[in-house]
């Protein structure tokens, strides 16, 4: 497997949810901190993220992956209402549509929105922009990915079947990979990010060994082998593209994968050690405690309550 595969299925999606909104006139919502789609299936809107503005239209469709803060409104409308915390309005696979403004209706999106690991994806999440914008996605246009897996989608919200829930969130995480591929396709040859490295002939290699065997007592020797570069030429390279060095890396990723372990509360931490490459648990504890601020212990005791 590649790098991008490795961490994609690090990723870990879960709890999709649904809901239709239907914008009369003088709305808007707003939403933060959660990983979500928005498909404009009918009318116009207007889009604020990160200080730009866009307006939209049916066949768009907009992915903000990690949760930046963004709103949607009524583009007819020079005065709008109080915006709508859009959060509180998920509740599973709605059925019923959330009326937005007051009214003819004007416009029609789909939201749905998922829970991912974002410990374990964020080099994946740091790579991204704010927003990706997929246009004409609903009109024969766009990628043919796109329409099948709305089909499906469609298909799946009229009506209740079981396994509905594993497939909307197998849905999610199939637009959420092909939006990062079809993104990464478009990325300038030069651009300092974990996505430009797992293009690199050079680096792609070692990412997927070190995602693939995060334990294995890697030393820069090892790496700069597998990347066919002197230790000096790859460690210059490394650190260029991804700003820190091989082997701090490869902690980072080691103490990630802990993290998870940890959360899920079935190992012992000793075991956990030994499962990311550990020799000791001491060891373990004490790089642990200094990339989360706190012992592995006190991390599962604060995780496993929330």
């Amino acid at each position: 497997m590649d790098a991008l595969s490795h961490l994609l299925d690090d990723v870990h999606f879960r709890g999709a949810e649904y809901v239709y909104l239907n914008g009369l006139q003088n709305w808007a919502f707003d939403s933060v901190k959660q990983t979500i789609f928005y498909i404009i299936l009918t009318g116009e809107v207007g889009f604020d993220i990160s200080q730009e503005q866009r307006t939209l239209s049916a066949g768009h469709i907009i992915f903000v992956p990690y949760g930046a803060k963004h709103r949607f409104y009524d583009a007819s409308s020079s005065s709008i209402n109080e915006p709508l915390e859009l959060n509180s309005e998920f509740r599973g696979a709605r059925y019923d549509s959330v009326t937005l403004g007051q009214g003819n209706s004007q416009v029609l999106m789909l939201a749905v929105r998922c829970l991912l690991d974002s410990e374990m994806a964020k080099p994946l999440l740091s790579s991204l922009p704010d927003y990706i914008l997929i246009e004409d996605g609903l009109n024969g246009e766009g990628p043919a990915w796109l329409k099948i897996g709305l089909d499906f989608l469609a298909l799946e919200s009229e009506r209740i079947r079981v396994g509905r829930d594993t497939l909307i969130n197998r849905l999610i995480s199939m637009f959420f990979i092909e939006c990062v591929r079809d993104y990464v396709e478009q990325l300038p040859s030069q651009s300092d990010t974990w996505l430009h490295a797992v293009r690199d002939p050079y680096l792609a290699p070692v990412l997927s060994a070190i995602h693939a065997n995060p334990a294995q007592g890697w030393t820069v020797a090892d790496l700069a082998n597998l990347a066919c570069l002197s230790r000096s030429s790859f460690a210059e390279r490394f650190g260029n593209v991804l700003g820190q060095s091989p082997l701090a890396y490869l902690t980072e990723y080691r103490l990630r994968q802990a993290a998870r372990y940890l959360t899920l509360g079935d190992m012992s931490i000793n075991r956990v050690s030994e499962r990311v490459g550990y020799n000791s648990e001491t060891a373990f504890s004490q790089a642990f405690k200094r990339q989360y601020g706190v012992s592995p212990s006190q991390y599962r005791k604060e995780r496993l309550v929330m």
